[in-house]
């Protein structure tokens, strides 16, 4: 190749190590400050300007979409592990606390994402994440319903934010553990078919 040619190819490996760098940087302002963190903190330890983090990220919602999908490995690595249960019942409490642990990832994740679920706009870039959880959500709850642990008319997106709940009371520290277990209790009690043993 031409030296034209490479040098056509080597914007493209700063724009991958920008996007990298930012990040990197918006998953350790999310984690210590929340999702409200600055932007321009995030984008001044990447070590770029402000307009090269709009220009990956148009939004705060597309940034924390990015970096939500970068944390959706451990999310997959939850389901393998719950589908080696091989009992329907325990699969649906063990995604829901799988979800409660995804969705207290950064403090003030709940609202945004409870934002996008309830709007469905499709230019919200949350509004894909939320969808992807709630059709899993949706498709334990029917293997459950199969076996008659689950009543009928119960939903996914009724678990989706029964999860997103209890995350915002983690995050919120609105509530002691021994709490939060009553709570979950509640949830399952809600759930869970009349005739079906605890």
């Amino acid at each position: 190749m031409s030296a034209g040619g490479q040098q056509g190819r080597k914007p493209r490996a700063d724009v991958q190590r920008n996007r990298a760098a930012l990040l990197k940087a918006a998953q350790r302002h999310f984690l210590k400050y929340g999702v409200g963190t600055s932007l321009e903190a995030v984008a001044k330890e990447a070590g770029v300007g402000p307009g090269t983090l709009y220009r990956h990220f148009p939004t705060r919602e597309s940034l924390l979409a990015a970096v939500l999908q970068t944390r959706s490995e451990e999310l997959v690595a939850r389901q393998e592990e719950i589908a080696r249960l091989g009992d329907a019942d325990k699969a649906l409490e063990q995604w829901l606390r799988a979800l409660e642990d995804y969705f207290s990832a950064f403090s003030g994740l709940p609202e945004p994402l409870m934002a996008a679920a309830r709007a469905h706009d499709p230019d919200n870039p949350l509004t894909l994440p939320c969808d992807t959880v709630i059709t899993a959500t949706e498709q334990y709850v029917q293997a459950a319903q199969r076996t008659g642990h689950v009543r009928e008319s119960v939903k996914g997106y009724d678990l989706f934010l029964a999860a997103i709940s209890v995350a915002w009371l983690k995050g919120a520290g609105a509530a002691e553990e021994e709490s939060l277990d009553r709570v979950r209790a509640l949830i399952v009690a809600g759930y869970r078919e009349q005739n079906t043993e605890a």
